[in-house]
């Protein structure tokens, strides 16, 4: 029953603790998407004024598509159900294993949606949410060799194969291959080699890493040097306890050296 209501206590129900538990970034992309799909199905929106466009976006300034574009995955069925577990899993396994920042994670996700915004129209990609999720998903399978999945309890495999059995499962569902999700493992693949392979074979070189001014903008000025200082005064501060013990270790060697040495008893019987 705790586990229920939390550990805040009374009227916490699970949607809610599921919901407040997310980090930042993927509880804001959750929320989006099922607050879109939702104005779709009420038809305040249409989802030709979400899609992307080069020429809706760079001639008629309708600036608004370079985000809705990931926040559209379909209107309400099953199959966002799938798309919003898939999201939020990988995106909250990968935004945890990232730190208590949300800049490391942040900068993940804006150079992927700037790469697939760029391959959007070379393949005719209207949607790039699917794309994205690919993305995360096939990081962290790369980040976990070793777990071992179950796909609707019909096969289990290890989770390198996941991005492909999900592109499997797409091809059969829809009778297509999905571009989006080939385009999110490519830009996967891409942040994967140069975060996690490219480093120890070029002495630490860790070239998506964020910039300063990004990590300031997330953790404050002080974020990217803290540690430093901290590291410093500790360092001073173990320098001045260890003189001030040394000092009076050789005070007290100097009175035991000057106290009058004390007479000798001599043996009896």
């Amino acid at each position: 029953m705790a586990d229920l209501l939390g550990e805040g206590g009374i009227g916490q129900f699970p949607l809610e603790q599921w919901f407040y538990e997310m980090p930042v970034c993927t509880r804001a992309w959750t929320t989006a998407t099922l607050i879109t799909s939702v104005l779709v199905q009420c038809k305040v929106l249409t989802p030709f004024q979400l899609f992307y466009s080069l020429r809706a976006v760079f001639v008629k300034n309708q600036y608004w598509r370079l985000l809705t574009t990931f926040f559209y995955f379909g209107p309400l069925s099953l199959d966002l159900l799938l798309h919003v577990f898939f999201l939020q899993r990988y995106s909250r396994l990968l935004e945890e294993s990232a730190g208590r920042s949300p800049a490391q994670y942040s900068w993940l996700l804006a150079y992927a949606t700037v790469l697939l915004l760029a391959m959007s129209p070379l393949f005719s990609i209207p949607f790039l949410g699917q794309g994205l999720s690919s993305t995360l998903v096939y990081i962290w399978s790369r980040r976990n060799p070793d777990t071992r999945l179950s796909f609707l309890g019909l096969m289990v495999f290890r989770a390198p194969y996941l991005p492909w059995v999900l592109i499997a499962f797409s091809f059969v569902m829809h009778g297509s291959i999905p571009k989006d999700e080939i385009c999110g493992i490519v830009v996967g693949h891409t942040y994967y080699f140069f975060t996690d392979v490219f480093p120890p074979m070029y002495d630490g070189s860790r070239p998506l890493d964020p910039p300063g001014w990004w990590i300031r903008l997330f953790d404050g000025r002080g974020a990217s040097t803290g540690g430093q200082e901290a590291d410093v005064v500790h360092a001073i501060d173990g320098t001045e306890a260890d003189g001030a013990e040394a000092e009076a270790a050789a005070r007290a060697r100097v009175a035991r050296a000057e106290m009058p040495a004390a007479p000798e008893v001599p043996a009896t019987g």
